[in-house]
């Protein structure tokens, strides 16, 4: 719907804070579609910001940043269908910083993708969404130095998957630190045989240097999707996978697991380095550890504008207030606009 390329210093913003893009997708997807418009695309942009703005019910993907650099995203709100390919906000680019965000979908929440660099992306408020991801990751994949931090994901798809099947490449000198979990069907997700891709040529993404830091909250169910789900390829195992203070337990049952493939590491905490193995060295069968008490510290806070329900697809997505934090403790990094 609106397509910004190949210029400089550029600003979109409401003055008020209340302003909004009101996709009406709901109209398209009765059919069944989702291709269809952006909302909002930005290519080879550089120096640029984005805020203060709502993104309501694309027809297809709400924001995405393709080939950009110098730029910063921040208060703003994305509220979409409850379905698959309605992206929230999706970045390849350099020099980026993301952050007091909230998104309601059922895809990828803030997602990074290949090639990326220099990316911060903190105090993020995924609210009943698809979650936030690294991929889908395929030939030739170069990133690096991408830090999450500050992220309340409830009632989503994972609170973070690195997903691929096959490729090449590597994402090196990742961190993602303070992340709090309610109700979401995966925690951390490693998945580099998904299933949901084709297979790439190529012996597989290389992970290095992949640090999890303070991750507390309870998943869905422990046992049918554990919060530890490390699957790194075998023929580019992962190296310098960190687990340090992670604490987390299930909503159902008194079981969970945790299962690895491929990975090497260490870690601290309640878990430690769970699954992982010490070291380095070449691929390995998944092996699953299964454990029957709670870690201790597991317990975390919530949100008071956590969403009881998703909105649907094929009805109108009415448009969202704006929530006093969108990390439990947290004010927003900039005053929202229009407030005294």
């Amino acid at each position: 719907m609106i397509f910004i390329e190949h210029t400089s210093d550029v600003e979109v913003f409401s003055s008020t804070g209340a302003g909004a893009i009101l996709g009406n997708g709901y109209e398209m997807h009765k059919s069944g579609s989702i291709s269809s418009p952006r909302l909002l695309r930005f290519y080879d942009v550089d120096g640029f910001s984005v805020h203060d703005i709502k993104l309501v019910d694309s027809p297809s993907f709400h924001f995405s940043m393709d080939t950009c650099k110098n730029g910063e995203i921040y208060n703003m709100l994305v509220r979409g269908g409850d379905h698959g390919g309605l992206d929230g906000i999706d970045v390849w680019s350099d020099n980026i910083y993301i952050h007091d965000i909230m998104v309601t979908n059922k895809d990828e929440c803030v997602t990074v993708k290949s090639p990326a660099h220099n990316i911060l992306v903190e105090n993020i408020y995924c609210n009943w969404s698809g979650g936030s991801a690294l991929g889908s990751l395929g030939a030739s994949v170069d990133i690096s130095s991408i830090h999450y931090r500050n992220i309340y994901t409830v009632s989503s798809n994972q609170m973070l998957m690195i997903k691929s099947s096959g490729g090449s490449g590597h994402a090196t000198d990742l961190l993602f630190e303070n992340f709090i979990g309610h109700s979401n069907a995966y925690s951390l997700n490693i998945d580099q045989y998904w299933s949901s891709m084709s297979v790439v040529e190529g012996p597989g993404v290389a992970l290095n240097n992949v640090t999890f830091r303070n991750w507390k909250g309870t998943a869905s169910n422990g046992m049918s999707r554990g919060p530890i789900k490390v699957l790194c390829a075998d023929g580019a195992p992962c190296v310098d996978v960190v687990l340090d203070d992670f604490a987390m337990w299930t909503e159902s049952g008194s079981k969970q697991v945790y299962t690895c493939r491929s990975a090497y590491g260490s870690g601290s905490g309640p878990v430690g380095a769970a699954c992982v193995k010490g070291g380095s060295g070449g691929g390995y069968a998944a092996s699953t550890m299964t454990v029957s008490a709670a870690p201790s510290g597991y317990a975390a806070a919530t949100m008071d504008g956590d969403l009881k329900s998703a909105f649907g697809f094929t009805v109108s997505i009415p448009t969202p207030t704006w929530p006093s934090s969108f990390y439990p403790g947290f004010t927003p990094v900039s005053r929202l606009a229009g407030v005294v």
